[in-house]
């Protein structure tokens, strides 16, 4: 899989290992944002590696700040990105399954190494659900609401 991984200052410890774990298991890897622990605004981090999504370089993205709740709001600004902020494995095969997340949001504040791992793991290992009721729910996702300037490109 092509993936890119975006952090923040907060993330760059987590994504230079986590950029390793993926490269190991094979996988083509984008790294985007922070260049190190000098402070970094989690916007233009997401903002890059959406980029990549959108271009068709990456297939999914991982984005790391503190807890993750800043990456995924930025994120989902952009149509065609359905970016999920998980804590477990549940949530992570649920983002995938049933909301066809492309963009895993993580903590790297919140989560240890491990557990971001086995997160990522089970997020990239699960198929997205084909059921009528899920198709249905991730194109209504990819509507923006009346009223929001969703970006476009």
């Amino acid at each position: 899989m092509r993936i890119v991984v975006g952090a923040d200052h907060a993330g760059v410890s987590a994504r230079v290992h986590l950029v390793s774990w993926l490269r190991r298991r094979g996988h083509e890897v984008f790294e985007v944002g922070a260049p190190t622990a000098m402070a970094y605004d989690y916007p233009l981090a997401a903002d890059q590696a959406v980029a990549k999504i959108r271009a068709g370089a990456a297939e999914y993205g991982v984005l790391i700040c503190g807890t993750g709740i800043g990456m995924a709001i930025r994120a989902n600004r952009y149509i065609g990105i359905r970016a999920a902020n998980c804590t477990d494995v549940l949530m992570a095969r649920a983002a995938r399954s049933h909301n066809h997340a492309n963009v895993l949001c993580l903590g790297a504040r919140t989560l240890e190494e491990e557990n971001q791992e086995a997160i990522l793991e089970s997020f990239l290992n699960t198929d997205e659900d084909q059921d009528p009721r899920h198709e249905r729910r991730v194109e209504e996702l990819d509507h923006p609401m009346p009223g929001m300037q969703a970006v476009r490109s």
